[in-house]
């Protein structure tokens, strides 16, 4: 397998900020849209892009709650989403559509981890429905409004490593485990921008996959406190032990791919602490320190997931009559 999985030598790293990454780039004029931009990471991401300029328009399940927490940053608008509903997809996208306007970014950032055991739609597993059905649902709907030379971001996780895409069982009906299915919803994240990088040559649009980094923000909120201690991540006083990134930190990778002129001509690449990121080791087992597996940015495993995700959701942009 050949690939383009290798460092560039960005210049940045793992304490880089979002406000860094997008130092001295001009998004004057240009409109993105962060789902989940409201909370944790998203937040911070939507701040970095309006403060360079750019229009923000975040889809929020919890309308509310999004514009609480964006009071006082200018240039953004909230539309209400739910991406474990295909009908709220739909409407959110119609309503963008009427608007007549073209979106320069489009960052897949909302999500949920290892949650207990949820259903939504008709029967689907929450994580793989939620993180990848449903934007994937949404960038296809959206697509006629994706301008020339757009990026589309699709933020995935280290935890990718904890289980390729499962062929026999996506919808884990013959049994349930919270973090295989959160590594399988991820790895199709990254499966997710490797083809769409190829569909969009024709737009001159290019997606690019990422690990955010460890942080702690609300996606821990399904975690019991036990878990976490047992992870090593806190005390039993709740004292963080692990050296998390601050959302600052987290969000510096999207901004990257988002905005960065070192990414020009390049796609459908995993990324991680500003920079495109290294294979993960074949013989690396559980969560590998860095890295992206195989099976992640396989180019045949990415086309055949396009097609499930394309009759489950009845959405596909790229279909020929």
């Amino acid at each position: 397998m050949t690939t383009a999985q290798h460092k560039i030598g960005s210049g940045f790293g793992a304490t880089t900020t979002a406000a860094e990454a997008v130092a001295g780039i001009d998004l004057t004029g240009k409109l993105a849209v962060v789902t989940g931009g409201y909370s944790g990471i998203g937040l911070e991401t939507t701040r970095a892009l309006t403060g360079a300029g750019a229009h923000v328009v975040v889809p929020a399940r919890r309308r509310e709650t999004a514009e609480e927490a964006l009071a006082g940053i200018g240039n953004v608008e909230v539309g209400e989403l739910d991406l474990g509903d295909l009908e709220s997809v739909r409407a959110f996208a119609d309503r963008f559509l009427a608007t007549g306007r073209r979106i320069d970014l489009l960052i897949a950032n909302a999500g949920i981890m290892a949650c207990p055991e949820t259903r939504v739609g008709p029967g689907w597993e929450a994580q793989f429905a939620t993180n990848h059905l449903g934007h994937f649902a949404l960038v296809n709907r959206l697509w006629p409004a994706v301008a020339e030379g757009a990026r589309v971001v699709s933020l995935s996780s280290r935890g990718h490593h904890y289980s390729p895409i499962r062929w026999d069982d996506v919808q884990f009906e013959t049994g349930y485990e919270k973090w295989q299915a959160y590594g399988q919803a991820k790895t199709a994240n990254v499966l997710f921008a490797v083809h769409l990088d190829q569909l969009g040559a024709e737009k001159d649009v290019h997606a690019f996959a990422l690990h955010p980094g460890g942080i702690m923000t609300p996606l821990q909120r399904h975690l019991p406190r036990e878990e976490m201690i047992e992870r090593g991540w806190i005390d039993e006083a709740g004292n963080v032990l692990m050296q998390f990134k601050t959302p600052e930190q987290g969000a510096a990778t999207t901004v990257w791919a988002a905005t960065s002129p070192q990414l020009a001509g390049l796609g459908g690449l995993y990324l991680e602490d500003c920079d495109v990121a290294e294979l993960a080791p074949e013989d690396a087992e559980g969560l590998a320190a860095s890295g992206v597996r195989r099976y992640a940015v396989d180019r045949e495993q990415a086309a055949r997931l396009w097609t499930l995700s394309a009759q489950l959701t009845g959405v596909d942009a790229f279909a020929r009559p």
